[in-house]
């Protein structure tokens, strides 16, 4: 084993680090080797963590689903796994096994005014103090997550734009649809909501993230910018 050609994971370009070409390519750039070593996190003297990971998976012959039926005690056996690396691994290969086994869910499309403002009932329904929402979709109006902007009392709420698209960034979302309720019932938007409205609308096209719609929620019904031709 001491033999084995090695270089430290600290002496390769950045690029080439696991955890430093994951954050720069993606999870899908790396290889099994360089996913085991970012679980492990160090190797040995002479190996570093990914020569030691490509070391395990050579003895199961790159075979992931017999690096799977491994045990803590297998995976002590060799030098540098120590009880909680090797926890680790078998954690690791068990969430995959576990995700593997699950049943996908369909997820649900927004592709109207009323099907945004019934995905918010549960949220906004009685509510006596203004909240705004943002309804986060993929390329194909499918919904990721809806996410609470700001909560404020019940005539307004602060909304910052860089929050809104922080949020649709990060889980990488198509399109947005804005929704903030009217705790007295007043569908009609103040020139405050135009105002916010065209600001984020623009604020979406310089990011590639697509406005859809602003609702504006009462228990009563609701008011949407996409339907009126004023988005």
């Amino acid at each position: 084993m001491d033999d084995y050609q090695s270089i430290k994971i600290s002496a390769l370009a950045e690029e080439d680090r696991p955890r430093e070409k994951l954050l720069l390519k993606g999870r899908s750039a790396l290889s099994d080797a360089e996913l085991i070593a970012i679980l492990i996190g160090s190797g040995t003297k002479s190996l570093s963590a990914v020569d030691l990971s490509k070391h395990i998976l050579a003895s199961v012959n790159y075979d992931l689903a017999s690096l799977a039926r491994m045990s803590v005690k297998d995976l002590q056996q060799f030098k540098g796994i120590g009880e909680a690396k090797a926890i680790t691994i078998v954690s690791a290969l068990e969430l995959g096994r576990r995700r593997k086994n699950e049943v996908p869910q369909k997820r649900q499309k927004i592709s109207s005014s009323k099907e945004a403002y019934d995905l918010m009932k549960p949220d906004l329904m009685d509510e006596s103090v203004e909240s705004f929402y943002i309804i986060l979709l993929n390329r194909n109006n499918q919904l990721i997550k809806k996410q609470l902007i700001s909560k404020g009392g019940t005539n307004a709420t602060v909304v910052d734009p860089k929050v809104i698209f922080k949020y649709a960034l990060e889980v990488m979302a198509n399109s947005i649809i804005l929704v903030h309720n009217h705790p007295s019932g007043n569908l009609k938007p103040s020139e405050q909501d135009k105002r916010l409205t065209q600001k984020l609308v623009g604020a979406g096209e310089s990011l590639d993230v697509i406005v859809m719609d602003h609702v504006i929620f009462a228990d009563c019904g609701y008011f949407s910018f996409a339907d009126e031709g004023i988005l």
